[in-house]
């Protein structure tokens, strides 16, 4: 199956605006995402937020807008994403269009990030989303460093290599923090300068065996290491030993 075209995609968000505009239930709808910001390619989705009236109405619109992606755009499926009041319903369609449809109440509707174009109805004043914090991303990090070392150890190389490469993944991503960058789900590590990605390059696992994974693990780690230092110097302190000690006696 051809990948969707930007012109079908432009038809499928004109009908979902349209729908939206139908429905009495819906008060405000906007563009987000890359479109509401002029900086769409080839590949990227759809993605639409709308407020609602009645909050007690959220199931029975998210069950009605559901048919209709199934129904008039085939839908293949679909899941939910919840943050805080709001409810992302995520599609896939044919030709592998992606569509994001954010559901919530009236007085909750409002701008979270800079790329919100409001189509129809009124949105609250702008409220930032809260990033993810340095001390979390820290915490996260050092746990799979532990389960990585135990993984190594006890031969599950498969699920070693997911902890490696999740301890790789939270060290760029207090990179981008450091950077002034997104740091969710890998968006700003491709604007990382070019000598921090680098230091991150061996960390990544060339084949399953336990002197790869060893090899590769204490690459992340130092990269851990370095940036937690850099977030929290007190925290990287008092951290640093029982890091440097995590690969230690593995082949």
């Amino acid at each position: 199956m051809a990948m969707f075209t930007p012109d079908q995609r432009t038809r499928v968000r004109s009908d979902l605006l349209e729908y939206a505009a139908r429905d009495q239930r819906i008060t405000g709808a906007a563009i987000t995402g890359s479109a509401a910001a002029d900086a769409e390619d080839k590949w990227s989705d759809i993605d639409l937020a709308f407020g609602l009236a009645d909050p007690s109405d959220q199931p029975r619109v998210l069950s009605d807008w559901t048919s209709y992606m199934y129904q008039k755009h085939s839908a293949l499926h679909h899941l939910d994403v919840v943050a805080g009041l709001w409810i992302y319903r995520v599609f896939l369609l044919p030709g592998v269009l992606q569509v994001d449809l954010a559901f919530v109440q009236a007085a909750e509707f409002r701008p979270l990030a800079s790329t919100f174009r409001l189509v129809f109805g009124t949105a609250n004043e702008p409220r930032e989303f809260p990033p993810p914090t340095t001390g979390g991303i820290i915490g996260l990090g050092w746990l799979y460093a532990l389960h990585a070392r135990s993984c190594i150890a006890r031969m599950r190389l498969w699920q070693a290599e997911y902890m490696v490469s999740g301890v790789r993944d939270y060290a760029l991503a207090l990179a981008c923090i450091r950077h002034g960058l997104p740091s969710v789900h890998g968006r700003g590590i491709d604007r990382l300068p070019m000598e921090v990605t680098a230091q991150y390059e061996g960390a990544l696992v060339q084949q399953m065996s336990t002197a790869e994974l060893s090899r590769a693990f204490r690459v992340a780690v130092d990269g851990f290491q370095t940036e937690v230092l850099a977030a929290d110097e007190n925290l990287g302190e008092c951290l640093r030993e029982t890091l440097a000690s995590l690969s230690e006696g593995l082949s």
